[in-house]
């Protein structure tokens, strides 16, 4: 975690201490929800919940630094703090977040950006289908969280030590997640399904495959041929080690939520891609164009490249199986943007636009 802030480091005191066991609190409470079996909103209670305890932990670091996490109308001796019913109006974690991290913008920073994004939906609309799909960012939420309470405030505020890996029913989760991204393309959801989709395409692909974006991972079943090695029966790795550890993916259960790449349930083919695309601008947009589209931004290889699965994988998925390409609806949703007027339409084709009530 980064501070702009010159940190002061001293035991914890009264004076901050009930925010951080306001943040600890609420942070357990996040877990719970989420992982409670049956829970039919539980990402939208499980955002909820983690962004007041990131409120809360960052008001507490803040306290800690002798920095006062409150709006206020003035500088100096005469300093005047807002106030809201009668109490002070403390900074929403938008505003921790400009303090805290300056003119920084780590993957941790994005990660909240991002859900805090979503918590604002949620007072309008709930999100039991998108459920799957953001299990990558609720993890590591909690584990940034977890790394700077500890950072902070010392080990005794750690979560982990009174909480435990949630069961996994291999044979049920896939049929369930299939379900889920089945709903989470349907129109009760799509202002919600644009936002995961512009909010990931604007990122770099630096910040998509960081881990405190994201948390991807793989658990795999082991055995032990002695009494302490069984101590500990689920081992988390990194998903890049596989090949080192000489692991093979297809003996592992997946837990990993990588967010393009892993399914092409919720993928395009180029012409569905090139339909959707027309339906966004007011433009006529053919097949052809989408070609030539993908080649300007570069999204995957020419054909007959001899490493096709190198593509920009928030945009593009190599389907090795069928050995062609699908499209994501980040993908769509970036083209649209980018020629949804006449000079963004000419730039990236190359050719005049053609308006749709011409035809």
């Amino acid at each position: 975690m980064t501070c702009t802030l010159k940190p002061v480091h001293r035991q914890v005191k009264p004076k901050y201490t009930k925010h951080v066991e306001k943040a600890r609190n609420f942070a357990i409470a996040a877990i719970e929800a989420y992982n409670k079996p049956g829970t039919h909103f539980r990402t939208s209670l499980y955002i909820v919940l983690i962004v007041i305890a990131w409120t809360a932990l960052l008001h507490a670091s803040f306290v800690k630094r002798r920095v006062r996490p409150v709006y206020s109308n003035g500088k100096g001796k005469g300093i005047r703090y807002e106030r809201v019913d009668g109490e002070h109006r403390y900074w929403e974690l938008k505003e921790c977040l400009r303090q805290w991290y300056g003119d920084k913008n780590p993957a941790e920073k994005y990660n909240l950006e991002f859900l805090l994004g979503l918590r604002n939906k949620i007072e309008h609309r709930d999100l039991p289908e998108l459920d799957g799909r953001l299990y990558g960012e609720c993890q590591s939420a909690l584990l940034n969280f977890e790394e700077l309470i500890t950072g902070e405030f010392g080990n005794n505020f750690a979560l982990g030590q009174n909480l435990s890996i949630s069961l996994q029913l291999s044979s049920v989760v896939p049929q369930e997640k299939h379900k889920a991204i089945k709903k989470a393309l349907s129109r009760e959801v799509s202002s919600i399904q644009d936002y995961v989709s512009r909010y990931r395409a604007g990122l770099p692909q630096t910040i998509l495959s960081d881990q405190k974006f994201s948390f991807n991972i793989y658990m795999f079943p082991r055995t032990v041929n002695r009494e302490s090695a069984a101590e500990l029966a689920v081992q988390f790795i990194p998903s890049q080690d596989l090949e080192r550890l000489g692991i093979s993916e297809s003996k592992l259960i997946a837990i990993k939520e990588k967010q393009v790449s892993v399914v092409n349930l919720d993928k395009m083919k180029p012409q569905q891609a090139t339909n959707a695309v027309m339906k966004k601008i007011p433009f006529i947009f053919k097949l052809h164009h989408h070609a030539i589209a993908w080649k300007h931004f570069k999204v995957r290889p020419l054909k007959g490249s001899t490493t096709p699965e190198h593509t920009r994988d928030e945009f593009c998925v190599y389907d090795k199986l069928h050995k062609d390409y699908v499209y994501t609806n980040a993908w769509v949703v970036f083209l649209a943007k980018q020629l949804f007027n006449e000079k963004g339409f000419r730039t990236v084709i190359g050719e005049p636009p053609t308006p749709k009530s011409v035809t």
